[in-house]
């Protein structure tokens, strides 16, 4: 892509800083997982706690692993979603976290769907961080997040954005000329 997709550029901020701007809406504190280009990306991150992944040749999941250990002791819940994402709307994560909040202590993670698909952020209890943390990293988050499909809420959102995936040059064309 020419450049970290962290620092690509979405609606006048790039995509690290547009979510930890969103993000930082229902998280306290926002954890920021840094992975190839750590020292560049460093300086693009305010307002976050930054921790490196010391290996990050080994995925995504080991970066999900990074971000869960740097997670303080107290907190309840979480949510995460990767960088190349940045496109769902603050109105849609404050209406996540609200439901996360009130949802049933049954239900261990708040999904949001679009038009039938599921999306991110995605936000789960510490019972899910501790799976998600003994993993091995052969495996993929997917796997735990699907083996709880019945103690999911699905949120039906009326936000395109949370199925946002930006993995090449077309798509971060399309995603640019629709934010005009």
């Amino acid at each position: 892509m020419g450049s970290p997709k962290a620092l690509l550029e979405y609606r006048g901020e790039t995509f690290i800083q547009r979510l930890v701007r969103v993000l930082s809406a229902v998280c306290d504190p926002v954890i920021v997982v840094l992975g190839y280009h750590a020292e560049t990306l460093r300086s693009a991150v305010r307002d976050a706690t930054i921790v490196v992944n010391p290996a990050p040749e080994r995925g995504q999941l080991s970066s999900l692993q990074t971000g869960l250990a740097a997670m303080p002791a107290d907190i309840e819940g979480f949510l995460f979603t990767p960088v190349d994402s940045p496109a769902v709307e603050i109105a849609t994560v404050e209406r996540l976290a609200s439901e996360f909040r009130r949802r049933d202590p049954a239900k261990l993670l708040v999904i949001p769907r679009f038009e039938g698909k599921r999306g991110h952020p995605v936000f789960a209890t510490r019972a899910i961080a501790d799976e998600l943390s003994g993993l091995p990293l052969a495996a993929q988050a997917r796997e735990v997040i699907h083996a709880h499909v019945a103690d999911t809420l699905y949120i039906d959102v009326n936000d395109p954005g949370i199925l946002t995936d930006i993995d090449d040059r077309e798509a971060y064309r399309r995603l640019s000329e629709a934010a005009l």
